[in-house]
């Protein structure tokens, strides 16, 4: 079924708060700081602010309520978005209708988490109790066991060298030397990749991402708004979102993508043949390709044979993570959910900087969130056009 458009509604002000391997401040200071950039940059107060998304792993037991009391915000629109890597997306799709429908004016949303030792401790024991399902009968806890025994699945069913994921790895360290703000910042080989120590057969050291702490955002508002403030936007061309999909297979060799897919190119009026660039969701390289089949971009199981024939850098010929992704730029626990929207909007309005590729107009950015070895419950996609102001 084609889906309404979202006419009228656009996407601004991206931000992304510089990332650090260790912290001391909580949660709520780096949505602060990232709440406060978005407004500054669209000229509002936080008492005129009348929307607010908020998606993070260690602001509880606090909660978003709470936040707005802590910021001085009076939203007549709230929500929170505990999807994990697919919470950008989600938080986009939910916001851009609440808009659309007249219930707010501007929505800012904001992903942020801290990795204090007292958190991030806490965000682990989380994760293995909600995956003890699954895991916990093979001996196994955490997501590095978890997305292993994805991978090694995955190589079994296809044939998938080790190297066609280092391949993955290698360019997206390439797009991070550029980006001022990731936190990997040496040359990165495929011998470096395909040497480095194991850590959770076949995952090794580079399949793995670093934890930190960060905070992205966004902000949702009318196109007029927009215009009126000379703000450069983006246009939603086509969203889909799915959870549990698959239930019945055994291992999950294919996410929530697939089911929707047709309809995502339907919806935007384009195929992934006119895609500028493409954001995936990467806290290991299996899941990118993974989502290079699943969107479209290549069959099933050809995932290794489409990264051969094509350069993934920002230069290249199918720029894929340009910011460096979770990989190389570090992973802000929800805030990763939101890097690649982020960097997306970026590209398609001309405003990313060293990263930039030439000419960007389409993105397609996905997310993939609350991973288990035999689901994955939370998958989401969009199509967002650059429009200028």
């Amino acid at each position: 079924m084609r889906r309404a458009p979202y006419d009228g509604v656009v996407l601004t002000a991206p931000v992304s708060v510089p990332y650090v391997r260790y912290t001391n401040e909580t949660a709520h200071w780096w949505i602060a700081r990232a709440l406060r950039e978005a407004l500054k940059i669209i000229d509002m107060t936080p008492p005129e602010l009348d929307g607010l998304s908020v998606s993070s792993f260690t602001l509880a037991p606090d909660t978003p309520v709470g936040l707005t009391q802590h910021l001085g915000l009076s939203p007549r629109w709230l929500d929170t978005v505990p999807m994990g890597g697919a919470c950008g997306v989600a938080a986009m799709r939910r916001a851009a209708r609440a808009v659309q429908a007249g219930d707010v004016d501007v929505v800012a949303c904001v992903a942020g988490d801290t990795n204090r030792i007292d958190s991030f401790r806490n965000l682990l024991s989380a994760f293995s109790r909600f995956s003890m399902d699954a895991t916990f009968p093979y001996g196994f806890g955490g997501p590095n066991a978890s997305f292993a025994l994805l991978q090694d699945a995955y190589m079994a069913e296809f044939g998938t060298p080790r190297e066609a994921f280092g391949q993955i790895a290698v360019a997206q360290r390439a797009n991070a030397l550029k980006n001022p703000q990731a936190l990997m910042k040496k040359p990165l080989t495929l011998d470096d990749y395909m040497n480095a120590r194991m850590i959770s057969d076949p995952i090794g050291l580079f399949d793995c991402v670093m934890p930190c702490a960060g905070a992205e955002a966004f902000v949702m508002m009318r196109e007029d708004m927009a215009v009126a403030k000379g703000l450069p936007f983006a246009r939603i061309r086509s969203t889909i979102e799915r959870t549990n999909a698959f239930p019945d297979d055994p291992i999950q060799l294919r996410g929530g993508w697939a089911v929707d897919v047709d309809e995502l190119w339907e919806m935007a009026g384009h195929g992934p043949e006119d895609i500028d660039l493409l954001q995936t969701y990467d806290d290991y390289p299996v899941i990118c390709m993974m989502q290079f089949e699943d969107l479209g971009f290549c069959a099933k199981g050809e995932g290794a044979a489409f990264v051969a024939r094509h350069d993934l850098t920002i230069g290249g010929d199918f720029p894929h993570n340009t910011s460096g992704g979770q990989l190389s730029v570090g992973q802000a626990g929800a805030a990763g959910g939101y890097l690649g929207l982020v960097e997306a909007i970026r590209q398609v309005t001309g405003t990313a900087g060293p990263t930039q590729v030439p000419d960007a107009r389409w993105a397609a950015i996905s997310g993939f969130g609350v991973i288990n070895y035999d689901r994955g419950l939370c998958s989401a996609a969009a199509v967002i056009e650059g429009a200028g102001t």
